[in-house]
């Protein structure tokens, strides 16, 4: 059984569940990438792997793209109509919490103009990128509750890989009850 918290956010229904998300059903899952769209470890390789090669193909015919901001892609043989892939870092393999922030928000705001309703984001930065897993909750919840509205997203699912990371995020969101 997954483990999971529900919330609301800013209009949205927030999930945090501790899984895989490879496994999600929704309309866009979030890729954590860097700005050439490359697909190597982590998020990107878990996509890529189950996937298919495809989706990378296609990723990187989009790239380069300026760090912070994102684009999308079909999802291959992935349970869902689009990948947003969000450069959370550029060929340094660095980010910070600021970039995190920036690109979460722009794969909302992507995933929203694409018309989504539901999406799975995971967390973003904190393999290769090596910012604290604190730094990215923060940085994710801070692009949640920006004051732009959404027009078509209702439900955003914070799908955390490993114990620890579903502890920490679930610690950063405790306070919406």
């Amino acid at each position: 059984m997954t483990e999971k918290q529900e919330h609301t956010l800013n209009g949205l229904s927030l999930l945090i569940l501790k899984g895989d998300i490879t496994e999600q059903s929704c309309d866009v899952l979030v890729n954590a990438a860097n700005n050439h769209l490359w697909m190597g470890s982590g998020v990107a390789g878990a996509l890529k792997k189950a996937g298919g090669i495809e989706i990378e193909r296609e990723a990187m015919a989009k790239g380069p793209i300026e760090v912070g901001t994102a684009a999308a892609t079909s999802a291959g043989q992935l349970d869902a109509r689009w990948i947003v892939h969000t450069a959370v870092m550029g060929q340094d393999l660095e980010t910070t919490p600021e970039i995190i922030y920036r690109a979460a928000r722009a794969a909302l705001e992507l995933a929203d103009e694409l018309g989504a309703a539901v999406v799975a984001l995971p967390a973003l930065g904190t393999g290769v990128g090596g910012v604290a897993l604190e730094d990215c909750a923060r940085s994710i919840r801070e692009a949640l509750d920006d004051e732009n509205p959404f027009h078509n997203l209702k439900e955003v699912r914070l799908v955390l890989f490993g114990p620890r990371a579903y502890r920490v995020f679930s610690e950063v969101f405790a306070d919406l009850g």
